[in-house]
């Protein structure tokens, strides 16, 4: 249970607060020094606090005295001032030096509650927002403070000075790009190419020529000598996701680039030296597609010269909210939402699911909800979590049935947008209306889509 400091000297108020507060942690503090102390044992989100105490009860410096100590220890620390209707000037001094809300008695037990949670979840995204700019600005893009990955970026920062191969392990989705890119990034290679390839997506008969190039005549439609991904990264860092989709037949010249450092192109006999580094990805168990004979052992040892784990987000608790709110801003500002937190429901929903399709899925899910949303903040309805959905939201249905087909329309057409990534052709296909019917109805509902 999330810890609020309750500073009073007023045994009344304190009893009244405490079970006012039973959805909490009460920590209670009669005058100044015993909060400060508080403050530092507990380091509560919240504090409620009497501008009247001790030694000067009847004014309120030693409030705002209280005030001071506990943002200059906490700066973060959200607290709202209670005090008597007569004193509202001293309450809004408090608030201009720093006070998150005032609160004028008597204490009314449903809107203290309200204040608080505001309080606690405005302190928690701010946590997780200072959490993720300290990541994201010294730690070359991985976003996480899990223990899982903070052994991931002690990893890439050791071996990014150095030339050895990596390989990534990993789950479809959890980032194995990304951390190949904080590889390049940590490394003195930086200023150089970073050429990714997916050996999956690319047809056998094109892979070889995608890697190594090709001479002009050396196929039909070879009209000109053509540079291959292992040259284009010259310098830098060529990272070879799905190493594991790797035709047989081309492992062995892959193998000879990585020993040798030199690749020929198709139809040509010069040998063309290359100063690449290396970063493989698979989610595939290469160790059994070598005793399958579906991988080469050579090249399994040459690739992994040393292995990195990528962690499930199912296994990053700490992580989640993190990425989400990551996500939040940064579709916010590409889509030009108002969208700006999520809702304790979303916030819910967020944290109970497994996250089967990791970061991907999440990325996908906060994406598609900054489309959904409507207002400041988004909600376990926005992200598809209709189980989490509040029976008060801003969807909810009405009985009149004009306001249920324009609920209706909007939503499709929202999720219409959200499906087919922005494209207002493919949106209006699937809703089975005419671009202009879509556009129409986009400025009938007034909906926050930009084409």
């Amino acid at each position: 249970m999330e810890k609020v400091l309750i500073v009073d000297d007023d045994k009344g108020i304190q009893k009244q607060l405490k079970w006012s507060l039973s959805d909490y942690s009460p920590i209670l503090a009669g005058d100044r020094e015993a909060a400060i102390a508080a403050v530092r044992r507990h380091e509560p989100k919240v504090v409620t606090l009497d501008l009247g105490l001790p030694p000067d009860a009847a004014n309120a410096s030693e409030g705002l005295k209280a005030l001071e100590e506990i943002l200059a220890i906490a700066p973060h620390t959200k607290v709202i001032v209670i005090t008597g209707n007569e004193d509202r000037t001293n309450a809004l001094k408090a608030v201009s030096a720093g006070a998150y809300d005032f609160y004028q008695k008597p204490i009314d037990a449903e809107v203290i509650n309200v204040i608080i949670s505001r309080a606690l979840t405005l302190a928690t995204i701010e946590s997780e927002n200072r959490s993720m700019r300290a990541v994201t600005d010294s730690n070359i893009g991985i976003i996480g403070n899990s223990e899982a990955i903070e052994r991931l970026r002690t990893m890439v920062k050791r071996i990014a000075p150095t030339n050895i191969t990596a390989l990534l392990l990993g789950e479809s989705g959890t980032g194995k790009e990304v951390t190949a890119k904080a590889v390049h990034l940590a490394s003195d290679r930086v200023n150089k190419p970073f050429i990714a390839i997916n050996c999956a997506s690319i047809p056998e008969n094109l892979l070889e020529s995608e890697l190594f190039g090709f001479e002009k005549g050396a196929f039909t439609g070879a009209h000109k000598t053509t540079k291959g991904k292992i040259e284009c990264a010259e310098g830098g860092t060529l990272f070879l996701d799905e190493i594991g989709d790797m035709p047989f037949n081309l492992q062995a010249k892959l193998l000879r680039f990585l020993q040798e450092k030199v690749v020929e192109r198709l139809g040509g006999r010069e040998e063309i030296p290359v100063n690449v580094r290396v970063v493989c990805a698979t989610n595939q168990n290469l160790e059994e597609m070598v005793a399958n004979k579906e991988f080469r052992e050579d090249l399994f040892y040459r690739v992994s010269e040393i292995t990195l784990n990528i962690p499930p987000l199912r296994d990053r608790d700490e992580d989640v909210l993190i990425l989400a709110q990551y996500f939040l801003q940064l579709y916010a500002t590409e889509y030009k939402s108002n969208a700006k937190s999520f809702s304790e429901d979303a916030i819910g929903a967020i944290k109970g699911h497994k996250w089967p399709g990791n970061i991907r899925e999440l990325q996908n899910k906060v994406k598609s909800s900054v489309v959904m949303c409507t207002g400041v903040q988004v909600t376990a309805f926005d992200l598809g979590f209709f189980d989490h959905a509040e029976s008060n939201s801003a969807y909810e249905l009405s009985l009149n049935l004009r306001t249920v087909r324009e609920q209706a329309e909007s939503i499709a057409i929202q999720k219409a947008y959200a499906l087919s990534e922005g494209n207002m052709s493919k949106a209006a296909e699937l809703l089975g209306i005419t671009r202009p019917t879509l556009y129409s109805l986009i400025e009938k509902y007034e909906l926050n889509i930009n084409s």
